[in-house]
């Protein structure tokens, strides 16, 4: 059986990590990665995508993360790796330019000067490679502030009102995206640079399957698990998953 170069006959499996390969923020269980092992020695090729970097990939998926899967998609796949060559990063700042960088950074900052919050502490803008992440009360507080905010924002929509003022002033017009994620923050980032991004690199596979957790509208699988490209799978958990992948590769391998 002659494999082709130009496009692969045995179709990928992408999973996004926390919720679908790990319990959200944990380690990879043990059974999981002798099965995922199991499933590649047959030849089946297999990535991941998460928005996490490459510290909390290793931290969750193990040290030999780059060696066990083909593809390591982080930070949405802004920064990847096809085995353990990088492929090339995409920048934030390089496709806004200094001059429209300033323009939402300063924005942000006169508006978070107007807020009376519990407290404020620092590290109100954290850059990432693909994404701005703005954080009213500073990325630097403590974990009760962190909860104290929490609390404050659930009852005074702090981020949502912040959110809407900066699609309707500056982010719409500059083609961005504001997301809120987590307990603190809001991210900014250029539309297309969700998990979708990643495909790009994916061009040789003829069929792509994704599992993921949060694939419901607005989820941040959503884009990736309804795109055209792939064949979306929903999973409740690392156990759910498993099942799932032997599903897919049953009528595959004999």
């Amino acid at each position: 059986s002659q494999m082709t170069s130009s496009t692969s006959k045995l179709p990928l499996l992408i999973f996004d990590m926390d919720g679908t390969l790990t319990m959200p923020r944990l380690s990879m269980p043990d059974d999981v990665r002798e099965f995922l092992r199991e499933v590649r020695a047959k030849g089946v090729p297999l990535a991941v995508v998460s928005g996490s970097d490459l510290k909390k990939m290793r931290e969750q998926l193990g040290d030999s993360v780059l060696s066990d899967f083909d593809y390591i998609f982080t930070e949405n796949g802004l920064v990847g790796f096809k085995e353990t060559t990088a492929l090339p990063v995409a920048s934030i700042q390089f496709r806004l330019g200094e001059q429209q960088l300033q323009r939402l950074i300063n924005f942000v900052l006169a508006y978070f000067s107007r807020l009376q919050l519990p407290c404020k502490r620092g590290n109100f803008i954290e850059f990432r490679n693909g994404m701005i992440n703005f954080c009213p009360v500073g990325r630097s507080c403590s974990h009760e502030e962190r909860l104290q905010f929490a609390a404050y924002d659930k009852e005074h929509g702090i981020r949502i009102k912040f959110a809407e003022e900066l699609r309707r002033e500056i982010a719409d017009e500059l083609d961005l995206e504001v997301a809120i994620g987590g307990q603190i923050s809001v991210d900014v980032f250029p539309k297309g640079w969700d998990k979708t991004y990643c495909l790009r690199y994916l061009e040789e596979f003829e069929t792509i399957h994704f599992f993921g957790d949060r694939t419901m509208e607005g989820g941040n699988d959503h884009a990736i698990f309804a795109h055209p490209r792939t064949i979306g799978h929903t999973v409740i958990s690392p156990e759910d998953t498993k099942k799932q992948i032997s599903a897919v590769i049953a009528d595959l391998i004999d």
